[in-house]
Parts: structure tokens; C-alpha cells; sequence
């Protein structure tokens, strides 16, 4: 299933290269009719044709549909899907370790690996819950973003990973995540628990950014009080789902404390979020069920809208 979409805040490069010329530059007197007017004219009829063809070249990839890893995505697209809109949910894909994914294996290109936990219900379910309870020109379905895609990837400055303890990223990956980033944008780590996972991501993250610290966030810290004041938030674990089942403690593995972390860039602005031992997009898309707890999902909603402020205002 793929449909085009379009991003309202992309700017077409033709468009841009046209405001900068210097209109004067343009007149040519009619009885000055040399080779040097034609010259540059014919080279601006050059210059619009190579950026109306970056227009096609870096347009933003269409949007598709995956399997998920947990669930297929047997969800009924939204009416509304192909209506562009402000705030977008990114899935960051990745290629997983060997042997983690669905049944032991998968292709992670069409989904069903450790990249599609919960999606894509829990992207969904955000989106309802950003429209419901804010003004947030949220686009209805999420944009499954893939890291080989550098020019792509800059379409979309938000974006979710999931279980990235399995992640194992190529070279050219850690490049493109480390300039998306420095360039704006923000990815939010959720639903990994446990030491083994932590080593797994890492790994990862120090690839990515091996001379930058990650931080131990504190209550004080303003993604935790852009809209709503969360004063007690990294105390807080927001549990998995599937770990409450049978009187469960909420947790999987080790992973019984929470440990709100993040990587800042040269600004101080929060690029990175690291929600370790947690599972808040099981507070989104569980948020109706009576087995989650309610102020479980209440403070997952709350957080949800306070990262989407965060992300456009910084």
C-alpha cells in the first residue's frame, strides 16, 4: 500500500533558488539583444530545470505500511491519512542483530523485526491522543523512516525507535542518525528493558556519538514541563504491557529501575531522549484497556504531549 504525501514544510528548491536571484540581474534591454542576454537567460532556464529536478530527486519518500512485530498492521487507515499536517510520527527502521526478529529471522525492509514493536498502533494511538487533548496539526498515520535514507531522513525531525538494544546499525547509518540529529532532530528511545538490552544500545549510541555524554535527566529538565509539569517523572516507570499479565510487576528482565537519559547538542538542546527500562507507547496504545494502569496511561499522555511541544519549539 503506498500513497504520496506531501510535507507542508518543505519548501521546493525552485522556489527557493527563484527568491534569491537578483531581479535586476534578469533585465534585458530590448535593443541590447546580444549573446550575453541569451547566455543568461538560457543559463537560467538551466539553473531552474537542475532544481526542479532536486524538487523530484529529495522528495520525501511515500507512505507505506509494514508488518509489525508484534502484531500485523491490520489497522484500517484513517480517512484523513493522506493529509499532510505539522507533526509527524517517525518509526526509525534499523537492521536488527542476527536472528532477532519475528521467528528468528525477517527481512527488516518489509517490517516484522525489532524496529515494528509497537507499530504501527502505538504511532497511531499517539497521533489520536496529540489530536484529542491538544491543537497539534498532527498527521494521522506514522512515516516509517529508514536510515539509509540521509535526504529522506530530514523530512521528518521526529522520530521513535524501539527495542534498539537489538539495533546494529552499517557505517553509513551512524553517519546519517549523527548528522540528522546535529542537524534538529530529535529521536526518542522507548520500550527496552534490561542490562542485556542496555549494552546492546550502547553500543549503538556510542557509535553514533562516541564523544558526547549521555546525561541522567532530572525532574527539573524542560521536556518534562513544556505543557505539563511532570515534577516527579524520572522516579516514574511506565510499565509494559505484557509484563503486567498474571499480576506481573511491569517490567521485563532486570529492568526494574527507570532511567531517564539524554544527549544534548553544542545548544543544550535535548536531541536525544532515553526512555530505558520503560515502555511509554504502551501507555499510548493501551491506554484504554482496564488492565493498564490508568495513571500509567494518564502520564504516558501527558509526556507524549509534552515531547511533541518540546520537539517543535527547539
Amino acid at each position: 500500500m503506498q500513497d504520496n504525501l506531501s510535507n507542508e514544510r518543505w519548501i521546493p528548491r525552485a522556489t527557493l533558488f527563484i527568491l534569491l536571484i537578483d531581479m535586476k540581474s534578469l533585465a534585458c534591454e530590448s535593443r541590447v539583444r546580444n549573446y550575453r542576454c541569451l547566455l543568461r537567460g538560457a543559463l537560467l532556464v538551466l539553473a531552474l530545470g537542475l532544481s526542479a529536478f532536486q524538487n523530484i530527486a529529495y522528495a520525501q519518500r511515500e507512505f507505506r505500511v509494514y508488518e509489525g512485530f508484534e502484531y500485523d498492521p491490520d489497522l484500517e487507515l484513517p480517512a484523513d491519512y493522506q493529509v499532510p499536517g505539522e507533526f509527524v510520527v517517525g518509526r526509525l527502521m534499523y537492521p536488527p542483530m542476527r536472528g532477532f526478529g519475528r521467528w528468528g529471522g525477517g527481512d527488516w525492509l518489509q517490517g516484522g523485526t525489532s524496529w515494528a514493536v509497537d507499530y504501527p498502533r502505538g504511532d497511531r494511538t499517539l497521533v489520536r491522543l496529540l489530536r484529542r487533548f491538544t491543537t497539534i496539526n498532527a498527521r494521522s498515520v506514522e512515516q516509517p523512516v529508514n536510515p539509509d535514507d540521509a535526504e529522506d531522513m530530514h523530512h521528518w525531525p521526529f522520530l521513535v525507535a524501539g527495542l534498539a538494544g537489538y539495533w546494529d546499525l552499517s557505517e553509513a547509518q551512524v553517519r546519517n542518525l549523527r548528522e540528522y540529529l546535529l542537524r534538529g532532530g530529535f529521536l526518542f528511545f522507548d520500550s527496552f528493558f534490561g542490562s542485556d538490552s542496555w549494552i546492546g544500545f550502547d553500543q549503538g549510541i556510542r557509535r553514533i556519538f562516541p564523544d558526547r555524554p549521555m546525561v541522567d535527566l532530572t525532574d527539573d529538565h524542560p521536556i518534562f514541563h513544556t505543557v505539563f509539569d511532570l515534577s516527579n517523572m524520572t522516579r516514574v516507570q511506565i510499565p509494559n504491557m505484557y509484563a503486567l499479565y498474571g499480576g506481573g510487576p511491569g517490567y521485563l528482565g532486570d529492568g526494574a529501575v527507570p532511567r531517564w537519559r539524554g544527549i544534548l547538542d553544542d545548544d543544550g538542546r535535548l536531541m536525544v531522549l532515553i526512555a530505558f527500562n520503560n515502555d511509554v507507547a504502551d501507555s499510548w496504545q493501551w491506554a484504554d484497556d482496564p488492565a493498564y494502569p490508568q495513571e500509567s496511561a494518564n502520564l504516558g499522555l501527558r509526556l507524549a504531549v509534552n515531547i511533541a511541544v518540546y520537539v517543535m519549539s527547539h
